[in-house]
């Protein structure tokens, strides 16, 4: 019964230690392994390139700052070669946008309306096709085709579009 209290009362909190103790050994341990697997040049290299790879596939998901001005201007281009009619772009203006969109520190969301005429489905898909291969790539948001009223003639078409623009930065 002693040596059970004696356990109990002194061992089993050293044990305890112990264990808590190896556990931040293996931790500086490994730390320490990864500092060294850093400092190799071929560690380096590695990361360098694969933080050139992430670069070119943010940019074929986000514009600079000083290209989004071109936006509407490729986007104009788009619709005069797949031939649309009476096509108008406008930015949306931001006083609409929710309040329960967060704010990003290094991007933010361009918005803009379109509207065109279209005689048939197949050129409102070649449209809407070419504006999501468009790099970087646009967002079709939501649209609406309203039906001519008359037979044989063009139906309206209303786009909604969303670009991720990277953040003018204070250098």
């Amino acid at each position: 019964m002693l040596f059970f209290f004696v356990h109990i009362l002194m061992l089993a909190p050293q044990q305890n230690s112990k264990e808590w103790l190896e556990r931040q050994l293996a931790g500086k341990k490994q730390i320490y392994s990864s500092a060294l697997k850093a400092a190799q040049k071929e560690t380096k290299i590695q990361l360098t390139e694969q933080i050139k790879h992430l670069r070119n596939k943010l940019n074929n998901f986000v514009i600079d700052f000083e290209d989004s001005a071109n936006l509407t201007f490729d986007i104009s281009r788009i619709a005069n070669e797949k031939e649309v009619a009476s096509f108008s772009i406008k930015p949306k203006s931001d006083s609409g946008r929710s309040t329960a969109t967060p704010e990003y520190k290094y991007i933010f969301e361009s918005n803009v309306d379109i509207s065109f005429l279209t005689a048939e489905f197949n050129q409102f898909a070649a449209l809407l096709n070419a504006l999501e291969r468009h790099r970087p790539v646009i967002f079709v948001d939501r649209f609406a085709i309203t039906r001519s009223g008359k037979s044989g003639s063009d139906h309206q078409v209303n786009m909604s579009l969303a670009v991720f623009v990277r953040k003018k930065q204070d250098s």
